[in-house]
């Protein structure tokens, strides 16, 4: 059934809610809310407190337009047991009218305190005809995730047509779930789980709703979650059923490029890299994650593949989110593949004119190394053989800009060859689940000579003796970096703008050559500054999360984390991760804004005890959940609309024995649980 069958919904609003990925009725009653305003009973005026989102009646006593700065229309309301001011900002000539003196009217919004008694600012109200009593609702009103120019009215009256046709069998929505499994977990049928949440009643527990921690959203995460590993599975089925280009053994090649290197590879290095070896010579597509702490070396074992591929007459593509990330890989398979007659080409969304079209033209020839972000996946870039895709910094990349550029492969009838790389550190619940079916890496261990960093907890009322600290490292020939968390000031956010902080230690630090990169920065810019601060002339970076991938430079030797309360474990992590990459003993100041919140207590407290990248993530998956650690909002794997990886940890260890089951027993069930959950990733299920 569409959109437009609904009363209300034309051709305006459907395109909208597609731009939501709302295409059918049905999907109205999976957009679920994100919290609840209890409106089912009238609260006294006088019993009401600062705080409480009430539901108030009474009778206009007064109204005017106040003129000033801002004009603003003012009522004030009374019902017999106190009076509350009204307060509009916006607001239309008609509604002084609407809203004149002796008018009933029935208010919900939040109490506050304001200069004489209490205050609602912008409530929703509703008029009331004379002295008959009006319906008040009889269930928790819900409030749902929107977007410019759809209003709750809008979303309850579409939600509420959508659940008046499925309650008398006018909309299709099939039970999915077996009925044994539903039986076993006592779980409700779909239709009446879905009922409560759009419409619970008033003796609900909505502080278990907020938390998705309600059955009725536990029967839909498990449906999500098993959707989910389904995908992941028949992806790995489609991929191994695939054909992929050979590539043997080239080991003359490879033992040449380890004797060049300037360093020694760690066994986890020679594992991962020997894992890989074998997957490159099958004839079936590797889909492989290699993840590892940060600085335990991926970017050799990337190489080494791409080597294997050259070798073997096959394109390489790889590919980083950030320019920064891309250019600096570019500089560093350079530097160790040109001597092995390998040439990279590079290729980002600033590269233009002549230097575009000289590059696109390597690639279609056959180059053996094409380097470079996004634009890897734009229309024009053809290869002739792409043998192997290397998709760095997977957390910060989307499963359909890596599918765009696997599809690229494919053109070829045989399907490239697949690496995902990351830093971040991924505890073993989340991996088995996140990336179900996906042979999976770990390299644990760090490389000989890396220095523990030493973190510190500090204040940033001792602001000048961070700054004498920064001062005396750098007298001592160190470097160090100062991490801002904001370019420009912020009325939202209090944090102190990169330039300002810049400027402010340039005057503390006279002394000192400072450098500034951020986000906006040209390129070009922000290479020449890196390449100034590697050389030891830039004795202090200040600069945004930029730096958070991809930057190594040994000679650094302090960190200076501002604002870290309002960082996550994993971004915390990686940003230490640029310092101890030297000789020099390392370390980090996490400096904060007091008070300190409890989460944010336990976010210092974990960074001051443990450096181990593993230990920090399973910490990280506790507190804050999926999202920090793999980036949800930017994979497009784990963007979960009800589940929750850490909340519903209990339902995980019976996903994997279920989704076999359905796979074996009801085949036809789980291509539509895939495409109920997945929707556009579809593609990625390989259905």
């Amino acid at each position: 059934m569409v959109l437009t069958d609904l009363q209300g919904v034309g051709p305006k609003l459907s395109e909208k809610l597609d731009a939501l990925g709302i295409s059918q009725v049905s999907d109205l009653l999976f957009h679920l809310p994100i919290r609840y305003e209890d409106r089912t009973r009238i609260h006294a005026i006088g019993s009401c407190t600062p705080g409480q989102r009430v539901l108030i009646e009474g009778r206009i006593e007064h109204s005017a337009i106040v003129r000033g700065r801002r004009s603003m229309l003012m009522v004030v309301l009374f019902d017999g047991t106190g009076r509350i001011t009204l307060r509009f900002f916006h607001f239309r000539v008609y509604q002084k009218q609407q809203l004149s003196s002796g008018t009933r009217l029935r208010c919900f919004g939040e109490i506050r305190a304001g200069y004489k008694g209490l205050e609602m600012v912008h409530p929703t109200y509703q008029r009331l005809s004379g002295q008959q009593e009006e319906p008040i609702a009889d269930r928790l009103t819900p409030v749902y995730p929107s977007a410019e120019g759809l209003g709750q009215k809008n979303w309850i009256k579409m939600t509420d047509q959508a659940l008046s046709l499925m309650r008398r069998g006018k909309l299709e929505l099939e039970e999915l779930l077996p009925l044994s499994l539903l039986e076993q977990l006592n779980l409700l049928p779909l239709a009446d789980a879905l009922d409560y949440i759009h419409r619970p009643p008033p003796d609900a527990d909505v502080a278990a709703l907020i938390q998705r921690d309600h059955p009725t959203q536990k029967r839909l995460a498990l449906e999500e979650l098993l959707a989910h590993n389904l995908s992941m599975q028949k992806l790995h089925r489609l991929q191994r059923a695939q054909k992929a280009p050979a590539m043997p053994p080239g080991l003359a090649a490879e033992t040449e490029f380890i004797k060049r290197l300037p360093f020694k590879l760690t066994g986890a290095q020679q594992r991962v890299a020997s894992e890989i070896r074998n997957d490159l010579e099958q004839s079936r597509p590797m889909l492989r994650l290699v993840h590892g702490d940060v600085g335990s070396g991926k970017t050799v074992i990337a190489a080494l593949a791409a080597l294997r591929a050259a070798d073997n007459g096959y394109q390489t593509a790889i590919s980083a989110p950030t320019e920064l990330l891309a250019e600096q890989h570019y500089r560093v398979f350079s530097t160790w593949l040109e001597p092995m007659g390998i040439r990279p080409v590079w290729l980002s969304g600033k590269v233009t004119g002549k230097k575009r079209a000289e590059a696109l033209q390597r690639i279609n020839s056959g180059a053996e190394l094409v380097i470079g972000t996004h634009a890897l996946m734009q229309k024009g870039v053809e290869f002739s053989r792409l043998g192997l895709v290397i998709v760095d910094e997977q957390h910060r990349f989307g499963v359909d800009q890596r599918m765009d550029l696997l599809e690229k492969g494919g053109k070829f009838g045989q399907q490239a060859h697949q690496l995902i790389m990351t830093a971040t550190p991924i505890p073993r619940t989340l991996a088995m689940t996140a990336y179900a079916g996906m042979d999976v890496s770990v390299i644990d261990e760090l490389p000989p000579g890396r220095q523990p960093v030493t973190t510190v907890v500090m204040s940033n009322e001792r602001r000048e003796e961070i700054i004498q600290r920064v001062a005396s490292a750098c007298a001592g020939k160190q470097q160090a970096y100062w991490v801002c968390t904001l370019i420009e000031e912020s009325d939202v956010i209090e944090a102190q703008a990169a330039e300002d902080v810049a400027k402010r230690l340039q005057n503390d630090l006279r002394g000192l050559e400072i450098g500034l990169i951020h986000g906006r920065l040209k390129p070009a810019d922000k290479q020449q500054i890196m390449d100034e601060f590697k050389s030891g002339r830039i004795h202090l970076l200040v600069a945004t999360t930029v730096i958070e991938v991809g930057v190594d430079v040994p000679s650094a030797s302090l960190m200076i984390i501002e604002n870290a309360e309002r960082l996550g474990l994993a971004q915390l992590h990686q940003l230490r991760g640029r310092v101890g990459r030297g000789s020099a003993k390392s370390s980090c100041v996490l400096m904060y804004n007091p008070p300190l919140g409890d989460l944010a207590k336990q976010r210092m407290e974990i960074m001051r005890q443990t450096s181990d990248g593993f230990q920090i993530a399973e910490k990280d998956l506790e507190l804050r959940g999926p999202g920090e650690v793999l980036g949800t909002r930017q994979t497009g794997m784990l963007l979960f609309r009800v589940a929750d990886l850490a909340r519903d940890a209990g339902l995980l260890k019976m996903i994997p024995l279920t989704a076999d089951k359905l796979l074996e027993q009801h085949p036809e069930q789980s291509d539509k649980l895939i495409r109920r959950w997945i929707g556009d990733a579809s593609r990625f299920a390989g259905v």
